[in-house]
């Protein structure tokens, strides 16, 4: 057993349920209602929890190739989020996602945190993990 890619597989797991319980602790109890862009996010994080689960009990590290898909896929989407709530030219001319806008910033800590950063966090830890995890598995080769 590889203790290396063992313990960078726990973070990006652990970093995905990180990520699905804050989103789970603004929508369910701080009664912040998701827009769609934050629906797509969730969408690609939730999965994560249970396939890097399983996959981590396992030892199946070769899973990683799927994380660093999803999360690579949710960095843009997150980033892409973050951009139309901060940069003004971009926010200015973004489409209407629903009820409730994407560029709106249910939190804004030290004005720079909102919910669309703390995913983009998320997903990038998770994707460097997986990265990190893979290479790993190929130096062991």
């Amino acid at each position: 057993m590889n203790k290396k890619a063992d313990s960078l597989f726990f973070t990006a797991w652990a970093t995905s349920l990180i990520a699905m319980l804050g989103s789970l602790y603004f929508s369910e109890i701080m009664k912040y209602e998701p827009c769609e862009l934050c629906w797509y996010q969730r969408i690609l994080m939730y999965p994560m929890v249970i396939i890097l689960g399983v996959a981590y009990v396992r030892k199946d590290f070769k899973m990683a190739l799927y994380s660093m898909i999803l999360s690579g896929i949710g960095t843009l989407v997150s980033l892409y989020h973050y951009s139309i709530q901060k940069v003004s030219f971009l926010s200015d001319s973004a489409p209407a996602c629903g009820r409730v806008p994407c560029t709106g910033e249910y939190i804004n800590w030290m004005g720079f945190v909102t919910i669309p950063f703390l995913a983009l966090t998320g997903f990038i830890i998770i994707f460097i993990m997986s990265l990190l995890v893979l290479k790993t598995l190929k130096e062991d080769h």
